[in-house]
């Protein structure tokens, strides 16, 4: 098992599967970005080490991320190898939705479990605003695809930005009333690249469930007041669903944190909002056994900072988003 100085145990692994992405959204990278070549990230084979050994190491629930993870080549046959592994209790994928359409049912075929599908607005003209190429039409076809092939309870996610679709929350918040789906409402956390914009124009939890509210009636805590991962659940009265809301900036839940992620490139990264990571495919690339590898990942999860930095000022910015997975 790896445990941290503070006794939390580490078991949960995002794994990004590329940097790449068929989007742009604005809060995550520029329109030019330039990704990594393939030759220098993760390939199939090195994914399969490190997730043996993950599990070895007691991890037992994975997320794929990216990036996008979809547009990995390849990526039903590689979720079919890495659901194989001994160990592998939950995986589940991160996606922007667009390919689902075609992916969903060979990608749950393959073992996949669930899907958390990014969809920040119901509005077309403001989702091509917000992603710069994106369809919404696509993104639907692949929610209700993924719902279809049974990658439930599909999770919705939507990264709340003031000036872009401030104005959509009570409308993502009306689908639970209708779907049993999971709508997640986001606080914008600061990387570099989107800078700026991530610190000057966060929405808080608090103006979110305000907005609800007034339109829709009161929530209801739900899941006993328990965190669902890192969302805190309510329910809308009479609602089939569930509207959550991860809150990084204004409401931390770092106590409660038990994950670590694995970037594209091969480094173990302990906090989403710390610059500190672990080199793990140079050393696999230089021949490195197995217990070099889980020194080196147990020393890692060991000193997992506590927390983010934010509340004090300190920004990651080592990375943007997409080099990070979320």
């Amino acid at each position: 098992m790896a445990f941290d100085r503070f006794g939390r145990n580490i078991h949960y692994m995002r794994i990004s599967l590329t940097d790449h992405c068929n989007l742009r959204c604005v809060y995550c990278m520029p329109e030019d970005m330039t990704f990594r070549p393939s030759a220098e990230l993760l390939q199939d084979d090195e994914l399969i080490v490190l997730m043996r050994l993950f599990t070895s190491l007691g991890f037992d629930k994975f997320r794929l991320t990216g990036g996008e993870p979809t547009v990995r080549a390849h990526i039903v046959d590689l979720v079919q190898e890495m659901t194989a592994v001994p160990g592998v209790r939950f995986m589940t994928m991160t996606t922007n939705g667009v390919l689902l359409g075609k992916l969903a049912a060979p990608l749950k075929a393959a073992g996949l479990q669930r899907v958390n599908i990014s969809l920040d607005t119901l509005d077309p003209d403001r989702f091509k605003r917000l992603t710069r190429w994106g369809s919404l039409e696509q993104v639907w076809e692949g929610i209700l695809a993924a719902e279809q092939a049974g990658l439930a309870p599909v999770k919705i996610n939507a990264v709340v930005v003031r000036g872009y679709n401030e104005r959509d929350v009570p409308d993502l918040a009306r689908l639970t009333l209708e779907h049993p789906w999971q709508v997640r409402f986001i606080e914008m956390m600061p990387f570099a690249g989107a800078t700026e914009l991530q610190k000057t124009q966060v929405v808080p939890q608090k103006e979110m469930i305000e907005r609800i509210q007034a339109d829709l009636g009161p929530l209801e805590p739900a899941n006993d007041g328990k965190l669902d991962g890192e969302a805190r659940l309510f329910r809308l009265p009479g609602g089939l669903g569930e509207v959550g809301f991860i809150s990084s900036v204004t409401v931390p839940f770092c106590a409660s944190c038990t994950r670590a992620r694995l970037t594209a490139d091969g480094k173990l990264r302990l906090c989403l909002l710390r610059e500190k990571e672990v080199d793990l495919l140079t050393p696999l690339r230089a021949g490195a056994g197995l217990g070099e590898l889980r020194k080196l990942v147990l020393d890692g999860v060991w000193h997992k900072p506590w927390g983010h930095g934010l509340a004090d000022g300190q920004v990651a910015l080592n990375r943007g988003m997409s080099e990070i997975g979320g």
